[in-house]
């Protein structure tokens, strides 16, 4: 017979307020973010060819990875993270471990990236519950153990399911696990009904109740950046080319001090109208929509075009200067990056020298990384791989080895 999980009644009311009030006196300075954000973004997009974008957002996906990885007290560099995309682990198996649990964040951003939970599908029930099924279920067995801190307990995490204890992070405890459904009901609910500029404004406050409600015993942290990750490619179709996550761990400690604030139940007759503190609310909605923004602005000085260019072309020229590349290399990726993407057929006419230079070219620009295409008759766009990064797009990732 089924053991129910324990309830102790608590109402949806606990959780409120999920939305900041349009009657708040900090609404017009959060709707200003929330419109600066929507315009940055949608101009960083704007000014890529789609080649260029799709391959930035593999990039960006190794960094997301990373970042929210750092978040979890997990170091696992980027080059380590692109090796496991080609199969290459570690012979330490606790590094090894850390390569497959970043491998299996990649896989799942990449089917949110692919519109997996577009339409607001990543703020349902269903949804959240279909993230942390597919990051769990591709993580090693080892990683899917937790020890309780009260009991000391090792504790089984099931992909995708709720969890069925109590649980207790810092001063906070959550909800009764039989609570869960008629909160997480509530929190669909209310954020389903909410218009694209709203949700917009609303993206911090998302973040945070979901982790007031720690829905599943661990990767709570994970599913809520991944969560936002999916509504603001949704909301600002980003083209996946910047990440909140970068932000949040650069700035972690406010992260979590605010997070906690937004714990606390209301403080007085001013502070809103809900259970929960409005005042901190709005003051982590600032701080997460000023985080998207600066992202936003830091991507787009890294990528604007000439700077970019000289970058990428000054490397191929020191790859030609010591032997690593052939001569007129950098005559192909220029002209990718202005193109977006090169047609085979073109390579000679760039180049203005015979096919087997050209075959030549193409093969050393493949082996070092920078070149792919989807297939053999598809055109060669520009790859921007992490073992490059510091090159192409210094200060995207720490400089450490």
């Amino acid at each position: 017979m089924d053991i129910l999980p324990p309830d102790r009644g608590e109402l949806p009311a606990l959780i409120e307020p999920l939305v900041i009030g349009s009657g708040s006196r900090h609404r017009a300075a959060l709707s200003d973010l929330a419109f600066d954000l929507a315009h940055k973004s949608a101009g960083l997009r704007r000014s890529l060819k789609p080649p260029i974008v799709a391959s930035l957002a593999e990039l960006v996906r190794a960094m997301n990875c990373y970042y929210s990885n750092l978040i979890e007290g997990h170091d696992t560099h980027p080059v380590d993270i692109e090796r496991a995309l080609h199969n290459d682990y570690s012979n330490d198996p606790h590094k090894r471990d850390l390569q497959l649990e970043a491998k299996a964040h990649i896989t799942v951003q990449a089917w949110i990236d692919g519109g997996a939970l577009s339409g607001g599908h990543a703020i349902t029930i269903d949804g959240i519950r279909e993230i942390h099924r597919r990051f769990c279920g591709l993580v090693p067995e080892e990683i899917l153990w937790v020890t309780d801190p009260a009991t000391q307990k090792r504790v089984h995490v099931r992909p995708g399911e709720l969890r069925t204890r109590d649980v207790q992070v810092g001063s906070h405890v959550a909800v009764s696990p039989g609570a869960l459904p008629r909160f997480l009901q509530r929190f669909e609910q209310v954020y389903s009904s909410l218009g694209k500029y709203e949700l917009l404004i609303a993206s911090a406050a998302m973040h945070h109740r979901l982790l007031w409600l720690h829905p599943f015993v661990d990767g709570n942290g994970r599913v809520a950046r991944l969560m936002s990750h999916a509504l603001l490619l949704d909301l600002l179709d980003t083209g996946s080319i910047w990440s909140v996550a970068r932000g949040l761990a650069r700035n972690v400690q406010e992260y979590r001090r605010l997070l906690a604030n937004c714990d606390q139940t209301r403080r007085n007759d001013l502070d809103g109208r809900g259970t929960l503190s409005e005042e901190a609310l709005v003051e982590f909605t600032r701080f997460f929509l000023q985080i998207c923004l600066d992202q936003v602005q830091f991507m787009e000085s890294l990528i604007e075009p000439e700077r970019l260019q000289t970058r990428i072309l000054m490397w191929a020229e020191e790859e030609v200067r010591v032997g690593r590349l052939p001569a007129r290399s950098g005559a192909v990726l220029e002209a990718i990056l202005y193109r977006g993407e090169l047609p085979r057929a073109d390579v000679e006419r760039v180049i203005g020298t015979g096919g087997r230079q050209a075959r030549r070219i193409v093969s050393a620009l493949v082996s070092s990384g920078v070149l792919i295409s989807d297939n053999l008759r598809a055109p060669f766009r520009l790859a921007f791989p992490a073992t490059l990064a510091a090159r192409w797009m210094p200060g995207l990732f720490p400089e450490h080895n």
